[in-house]
């Protein structure tokens, strides 16, 4: 795999301060998607084991859709009680979206993301927006790191999981060769693809059958081709859904002809507002996505909408970005 070589130098300064400190806390955002949870797993498993000696340790909520499944079960610790430590965040544009605020007690902060730099919290923030997935900046290090620290299967593992998951198994249009190649250190490790990976991630339960056929029932199509749908507390309530999974049928619009964009819009009475998914094929739907209290990648964003009186003019403002 050929490293991100303006990087290099950065990679010299996060090794040099991962040698330093005698205890580390990865961090990530909340409500982790496959990305973050892959890449935050794959970086704790490699530095366990680099450096055994040293104190790592995961911070966040487990995600109920992914543990045990796919991650083990994080085991939160105080940071109160640890001491001069590093933290690492990976993943995670801003400091209002990292799972566990603890994280700037951390005596130096070292950023990996792929995301528009919006907020450079870190004392090394390691940024590149082009790239598919945060998995592939994190692997891109490890990998330069390979000669004295080897990549473990397991690490590989659960960076290709926070590839193909951020990639949409290599479908979005931030897919790039790196993207491959990445996949192939990963690949060349030995896991199975299909049984330690794919039916992990993608395998449903009958009652999605019933989700999807509420949605395709209950969508909406602007004359422009912009698709959305919205699940009430009472829909979600009746499917057993929590608000951040009203996103994961999504993919239900990605290859019809005409629809340009699609968005999912869930209730979420925990915090008054209702969650809001952007995708689109082509067109950019960050800049929408901010307005509306999110933003992310041109192709994947989301938001927050204050009440569903916001439905009609997001639309419109989503319509308008069609030609």
């Amino acid at each position: 795999m050929e490293i991100i070589k303006k990087n290099i130098k950065l990679y010299k300064e996060v090794l040099k301060k991962i040698k330093q400190y005698s205890t580390i806390v990865v961090y990530r955002h909340t409500c982790p998607d496959f990305d973050a949870s892959g890449t935050q797993n794959g970086l704790v498993t490699w530095l366990k084991d680099s450096f055994p000696n040293k104190k790592i340790y995961m911070q966040g909520k487990d995600f109920y859709d992914f543990t045990p499944r796919l991650f083990p079960a994080i085991e939160e610790v105080d940071e109160t009680t640890l001491g001069d430590f590093l933290t690492i965040v990976v993943d995670t544009g801003n400091t209002a979206r990292i799972d566990n605020q603890n994280f700037s007690l951390g005596k130096e902060i070292i950023k990996f993301d792929h995301h528009p730099a919006v907020e450079n919290y870190g004392q090394i923030n390691i940024v590149n927006d082009e790239l598919a997935s945060c998995a592939e900046l994190v692997l891109d290090f490890v990998y330069w790191c390979k000669k004295k620290y080897p990549l473990s299967m397991l690490a590989c593992k659960y960076f290709y999981i926070g590839i193909v998951g951020d990639s949409g198994r290599f479908l979005f249009s931030s897919t790039s060769m790196h993207t491959f190649e990445s996949a192939s250190v990963c690949l060349d490790s030995g896991f199975n693809l299909q049984k330690d990976v794919y039916l992990p991630m993608y395998e449903k339960d009958p009652k999605d059958l019933e989700i999807q056929k509420f949605i395709l029932n209950n969508y909406h199509l602007s004359s422009k081709g912009v698709a959305y749908y919205i699940f009430t507390k009472e829909d979600l309530a009746k499917f057993s859904l929590r608000p951040e999974n009203g996103k994961n049928h999504m993919s239900l619009f990605s290859n019809i002809k005409g629809i340009n964009i699609w968005v999912s819009i869930s209730e979420d009475v925990s915090e008054n507002v209702y969650r809001v998914s952007f995708r689109s094929k082509e067109i950019a739907i960050n800049k929408v996505a901010e307005k509306y209290r999110g933003g992310g990648h041109a192709q994947a964003s989301g938001g927050k909408l204050l009440s569903l009186d916001e439905v009609e003019q997001m639309i419109k403002d989503l319509d308008d970005l069609i030609k």
